[in-house]
This record gives C-alpha cells, structure tokens and sequence, in this order.
C-alpha cells in the first residue's frame, strides 16, 4: 500500500475518533490544534504524505486507535511510524 492511502485511512480513522481533519497552506507543520475549544488536526497540503503519515501518527499516539479498525498495513505503518519517532528522541535524549 502507497503512503498516499495509508495517509488516507489514518485521516479517515481520526475523523472516527471525533477529530476533524483539515489540509491549509501556510507556514506550519501540522499536529493537533484547538480553536474555540474545538480540536482538529492539521495537515499542510505543501507537505508530501510522509510528512503527513508523521504527523498522523504523532497525534494518534495519545487516541485509541485500538476503538477502531485499521488494515493490518496501515496498523503497521503507525507502528513503525511510532519507532522511528521513539528511536529520533532516544537518540535525541543520547546526544545531550
């Protein structure tokens, strides 16, 4: 499966758990935002799925995404999405 669709599945099981997702251009990275006690996710339509695969991921750490049903690819790829970000703040964490 292409990043594109697994990116697409990951939005689609986030709107799932309540939280609107939203593509802007502008000068951000993207993650979880609240405005007007209302949360939502942003994604920067400039940034290549991998970047949005990132962000997804990141923000779906702390749902339970145990609730509802992913393909068992698109749970690997937030699995792996997840170690790669333990093994950037490890290594972080190391460097200081």
């Amino acid at each position: 499966m292409k990043t594109p669709q697994i990116v697409k599945e990951l939005e689609e099981a986030v709107e799932q758990l309540g939280i609107r997702v939203r593509r802007e251009k502008g000068n951000f990275r993207g993650g979880i935002c609240v405005r007007n006690e209302e949360e939502f996710l942003m994604l920067n339509r400039v940034h290549p799925p991998e970047v949005h695969l990132a962000i997804l991921a990141e923000a779906m750490r702390s749902m339970d995404v145990d609730s509802v049903y992913l393909k068992p690819l698109v749970r690997q790829a937030l699995e792996d999405a997840w170690a790669r970000h333990d093994v950037v703040e490890i290594q972080t964490e190391d460097g200081d």
